[in-house]
């Protein structure tokens, strides 16, 4: 079966904990990526900041992007694949936390992300139809 390593895109790169919600903007935007892991001074995963994180806790709220930092927005326990689990995990991972970016570890070490189009490349139709539909209801 497909493992999160055979289809993730890799050297994932992070924005870290401290860092400003204004430099990770201006990372996703040169990365042309809509998420970043945010990983800490210890270098282990902190959780994942959305484009719409920005939008909807900084800016929306009259935040300074320049002076809120990454690390203020990640919300408890990051969800996260292992490596080598399989498609099936993935999908189970993706529907029961609607998430469509899953940050793929091996041990503590962040080695990729799995988006949900990696997982529309790699597996049948059917598999994505329904992934799509857990995702996309409330």
């Amino acid at each position: 079966m497909t493992t999160a390593r055979e289809i993730m895109t890799p050297n994932a790169e992070c924005v870290n904990a401290d860092e400003p919600v204004l430099k990770a903007a201006e990372k996703m935007a040169r990365l042309g990526v809509g998420s970043l892991p945010i990983c800490g001074t210890d270098d282990r995963l902190k959780g994942v900041l959305t484009d719409r994180d920005i939008v909807v806790k900084v800016l929306a709220q009259g935040k300074d992007p320049a002076s809120c930092t990454a690390g203020e927005l990640a919300q408890g326990e990051a969800v996260t694949i292992g490596a080598d689990d399989d498609a099936g995990e993935i999908l189970r991972t993706m529907a029961s936390h609607k998430v469509r970016r899953l940050p793929v570890i091996d041990g503590h070490e962040l080695v990729g992300v799995v988006a949900l189009a990696d997982v529309a490349r790699a597996l049948p139709d059917r598999p994505v139809g329904d992934l799509l539909d857990a995702i996309s209801t409330d």
